[in-house]
């Protein structure tokens, strides 16, 4: 039987994609004008790109801003995600400094769901994701390849990689060189997803792997990334557009 995720009423892993809409600003102010902006939007998840945030490296000014987001988004699930310069991010943490930062936004009890860089190291994640479950919280397991889209059995094993370092909802984001990259991705979903471990994510990057964004769904991604004000990713739609190209594809 297929795992579901539930967080504040929202099922990953049932029914069509669900989308996310990432929040960039590099200020307070600016990312709460941003979180008021997503309470008009149509979406299912927010996230919290701190590592774009100007004082990223202040952990009490990053658990302050999460604090007034978390205000400011109301019920909206919240993901916490610094991702390093080395998976696309803006820039690095040391390790004991971002396994802290994930620490304590979980036990913040603003964040639902913390990141974890599948590459962090495999005891350093294996820790990360039971602390984070046991303080209330969910996790994802991600990696990112900006330059090539890995073989498929590759794809496939860093998903399962993920689950089995306790990742609830392992993530993976690739480059495509050719529209056979994007069919490689896809693949690689449905024969994991088919597996059972749990809803996992999965896109296909730029211009030529927009297709996974809203087809995803059909072969086991649970969660697309939608743009508001600023993409975080090449190839990400505006959010008004792919809800309403999720509603075509998927009913509802």
């Amino acid at each position: 039987m297929k795992r579901i995720v539930e967080v504040r009423g929202i099922k990953l892993g049932e029914g069509a994609p669900k989308i996310c809409v990432p929040m960039t600003g590099r200020t307070r102010e600016e990312l709460l004008e941003e979180a008021e902006l997503l309470r008009a939007i149509d979406l299912d998840f927010a996230e919290w790109r701190v590592d774009f945030f100007e004082a990223a490296d202040s952990l009490e000014q990053v658990l302050a801003v999460l604090a007034e987001l978390r205000e400011r988004l109301g019920g909206i699930p919240l993901i916490f995600t610094f991702r390093s310069a080395r998976e696309g991010g803006q820039r690095e943490l040391p390790l004991p400094d971002y396994a802290r930062m994930n620490r304590e936004a979980a036990a913040s009890g603003h964040a639902d769901l913390i990141d974890i860089e599948l590459f962090t190291g495999e005891d350093a994640v294996r820790e990360l994701t039971g602390e984070v479950r046991r303080l209330g919280a969910y996790s994802i397991v991600s990696n990112h390849d900006f330059d090539k889209t890995p073989p498929k059995s590759e794809i496939e094993d860093r998903l399962r990689r993920a689950a089995s370092l306790g990742g609830d909802v392992p993530k993976i984001a690739v480059m495509p060189r050719d529209p056979g990259d994007v069919l490689t991705l896809l693949e690689a979903t449905y024969a994991v997803n088919s597996e059972g471990i749990g809803p996992v994510v999965t896109m296909s990057m730029a211009a030529t792997g927009a297709i996974s964004r809203v087809a995803g769904g059909t072969f086991g991604s649970a969660l697309t990334f939608g743009a508001a004000k600023n993409a975080s990713a090449p190839g990400q739609l505006a959010a008004a557009e792919l809800r309403g190209i999720l509603k075509t594809l998927y009913g509802g």
